[in-house]
């Protein structure tokens, strides 16, 4: 069960079949009353609210409870549904100023961040002891503490280094929301984060879920809210006496909240009872979004996920809702089709790379290289490989660009985790770029042409070397199938070759112009033979048609008759080829 937490959870019925199957939701709530110690009636009365935790550690598992004292009930969240602007606490309590990305802005429910600001400095030591334990963690909470809980978790995932901890997973019961339309907006993008929330609303026994919801007329298909509205985050389980729906679209939720009637309770015992019964019938029976009663044919259609949604909890106006839910659904479809998710497209990646691969291949087969196959542009193959280029490009660029906008302690993670499959993409396909700018007539490309992807996706290899969590071995490996591992290697070439057609042209009477040539065509033979010793370079270079073959023939006109390198040994010897085999050793 705890191995099986640390999982990423592709959707929100996963989640909610998760906890209940597991017991885990049983086990959360039974913790909360005990960290209650029994509720009182007597203390139900209008006091000032002050927020209580406890820790539990059960097996491989850590339970973290939040509650209120005295228990927080709707009477004290009545007239408290006050947002407070992250711009107003940014000076004063800038804890979740991570949550600003790109100058966006957030609110946050007053009540809930005056508890987690008035208890900071216990619960950044409660933070630390969490950081200390490799268990697994839930993070529970009722009511208002269910608020403070959310807020714990999101501090917790901002600062958690995933590749030595756990994510953890926070659980809330009858919890009013949390915070705005830019709260919501900050947490989804981050998909890891969203789904380490789940929150149980009884909705028809229990009003505080839906207490902060402005209202809505269910005859106007507006789905858009306000920006000042309240709006939910993560996996919603939605219970009734009836059955239970679940959803992680923030509209169906705040829809499907507001059209459920909510019975008066009579007292508000029955309000924190009513998760116990709840979560007794959800130990009986699967989560609901329609299994047994409808054949696959109707289970495949949007209408009928959306009804079954509706039946499975008590609603007024129900034809109406489920015209809006549908629509709801579609533009949450749409976006989720536009919002980029990289490992959804790790299989299209692994088939364009290998497209490249056997263009690589094919290239030198015909003593070209892929480098100047691309290049030229002769025939329709080369001009395919466009469209595959294209599609990888477009895809690391937005890796990088995410990568770039998640904590430093969550980047390191993934990094490493994308590092390899980014590597090799930068050295198979930068080289193409680098084949269009000069064949566009460029110049200087590391400087003028490199994209910032390619700078990131190197500068992050580099780091990730220096600390030895991440380092490809070349000399292991056969020089001959390699990508070459400098991925401006081709750029440096082109420099050469412009080098050498400036040499040859500039007049007899440009000493200094002709000396600083020569210098820097005697550093990049330095640079070509450090490669070499490294096996670091691919073989295919020493291709006869290759570019940089080319240069060689170019340089070799320029230089005097005595001149002599390690570069130019190693060709005039032809020991590239034995480079090729393998069987050359340098020193």
């Amino acid at each position: 069960m705890a191995s099986k937490m640390n999982q990423l959870f592709c959707s929100g019925l996963e989640v909610a079949n998760f906890v209940v199957s597991s017991g885990l939701l049983k086990l959360s709530w039974a913790k909360i009353l005990d960290c209650y110690g029994g509720f009182n009636l007597t203390e139900l009365q209008n006091l000032g609210l002050s927020i209580k935790w406890k820790a539990y550690q059960q097996a491989n598992i850590n339970i973290l409870v939040f509650t209120t004292s005295p228990i927080c009930t709707k009477s004290h969240l009545q007239d408290s549904n006050q947002l407070v602007s992250s711009t107003a606490f940014k000076e004063s309590f800038p804890v979740f100023e991570f949550l600003c990305n790109n100058g966006n802005s957030f609110s946050i429910h007053k009540a809930a961040i005056s508890l987690f600001a008035d208890h900071f400095h216990e619960l950044l030591q409660l933070k630390a002891e969490c950081g200390r334990n490799s268990n697994s963690l839930i993070v529970a909470g009722h009511s208002l503490g269910g608020s403070v809980a959310s807020l714990f978790t999101l501090w917790l995932l901002e600062s958690l280094d995933i590749s030595l901890a756990k994510r953890p997973l926070c659980l809330t019961f009858g919890s009013p929301l949390v915070g705005d339309k830019g709260f919501q907006q900050a947490i989804s993008q981050h998909p890891a984060w969203n789904s380490c929330f789940l929150h149980v609303a009884a909705t028809s026994k229990d009003s505080i879920p839906r207490l902060f919801i402005a209202p809505h007329d269910l005859n106007s298909m507006d789905l858009d809210s306000k920006s000042d509205d309240y709006k939910p985050f993560g996996t919603f389980l939605l219970c009734c006496e009836d059955g239970c729906t679940w959803s992680e679209n923030p509209e169906a939720v705040s829809e499907l909240l507001m059209a459920v009637e909510t019975e008066d309770a009579g007292n508000e015992e029955w309000t924190i009872n009513v998760y116990s019964r709840v979560i007794e019938q959800l130990e009986s029976m699967i989560v609901r979004k329609g299994i047994s009663q409808v054949n696959e044919s109707i289970l495949n259609s949007l209408r009928a996920g959306t009804t079954l949604q509706i039946e499975a909890i008590r609603i007024r106006n129900a034809q109406l809702l489920i015209k809006k839910l549908e629509e709801s659904e579609e533009i949450c479809m749409f976006n989720k089709g536009k919002a980029f998710d990289p490992a959804k497209k790790l299989n299209v990646i692994k088939i364009k790379m290998a497209e490249l691969e056997w263009y690589k291949k094919v290239a030198k087969a015909n003593e070209t290289g892929y480098y100047d196959c691309y290049k030229k542009q002769l025939s329709r193959r080369d001009r395919d490989i466009i469209k595959h280029k294209k599609f990888l490009t477009n895809y690391w660029k937005e890796v990088v660009a995410q990568n770039e906008r998640k904590p430093q302690k969550q980047l390191v993670y993934l990094r490493s985790r994308w590092l390899y499959a980014g590597t090799t993409y930068r050295r198979m396909v930068e080289p193409l770029d680098i084949a269009d700018y000069y064949r566009e007539g460029g110049s200087n490309y590391v400087t003028n042409g490199r994209s910032h992807h390619y700078i990131k996706l190197e500068q992050w290899l580099e780091e990730d070397e220096k600390q030895s969590r991440f380092r490809i071995d070349t000399k292991k490996q056969n020089v001959d199938v390699i990508l070459t591992d400098d991925s401006c290697f081709w750029a440096h070439v082109e420099e050469a070759r412009l080098w050498c057609k400036s040499l040859k042209t500039a007049d007899v009477g440009m000493i200094s112009e002709r000396v600083c040539l020569r210098q820097k065509l005697m550093e990049f033979e330095v640079y070509v033979m450090e490669q070499i010793k490294k096996h670091a370079v691919s073989s295919e270079i020493f291709l006869k048609g290759s570019s940089f073959m080319q240069w060689w023939k170019e340089y070799e006109m320029l230089i005097e008759p005595y001149h002599n390198s390690l570069l130019t040994d190693f060709i005039r010897n032809c020991k590239f080829q034995q480079y090729a085999s393998g069987r050359l050793v340098l020193n």
